[in-house]
């Protein structure tokens, strides 16, 4: 499926509802995009499963899970191993996977994006600021050092010149 359908109104809204509220829907993986032919968008798997025990549902964001092949991207059998094996143990897996209560998703709109449950990882450089105002603080003394040389010798170039 597309991504929209998991979090767009209407009739779609509706379907996914009455998945929920049914307790049919066993698991939603996201998969990279431009890994279908012509297809560059990202897509999602919906698992449904008819008697389940628990009343949740699984996220799993396989966004990375794959590898670039000119310009498409594959999963290899790697990745999709990965992703059995996280969706047969069925638990939280930190920047990855999350069950999610239906409860949950009820009270968010019966949205079923998986970036809705599973927190991205912040792969950000971390800056320690009290280091760098102290670098910064370090760079404007020797700035000032500097600026007190050139003048010295200006004064001097100057004292030649008259």
């Amino acid at each position: 499926m597309l991504p929209g359908v998991m979090y767009r109104g209407g009739a779609e809204r509706k379907i996914r509802k009455y998945l929920i509220d049914n307790n049919y829907v066993e698991c939603i993986i996201q998969l990279p995009g431009n890994l279908f032919f012509g297809t560059s968008i990202a897509t999602c798997i919906m698992v449904l499963k008819k008697s389940k025990s628990e009343n949740s549902t699984l996220f799993i964001d396989a966004s990375k899970e794959c590898v670039k092949v000119t310009n498409n991207n594959k999963l290899t059998n790697e990745n999709i191993e990965h992703i059995l094996a996280t969706y047969e143990a069925r638990q939280d897996k930190k920047y990855y996977a999350a069950v999610v209560a239906n409860d949950k998703i009820a009270e968010n709109e019966y949205n079923l994006s998986v970036s809705s449950y599973v927190e991205q990882e912040d792969t950000r450089e971390k800056i320690d600021i009290v280091k760098l105002n102290a670098e910064i603080k370090e760079i404007v003394a020797r700035e000032e050092e500097l600026r007190a040389e050139i003048d010295k010798i200006i004064v001097e170039i100057e004292g030649d010149v008259k």
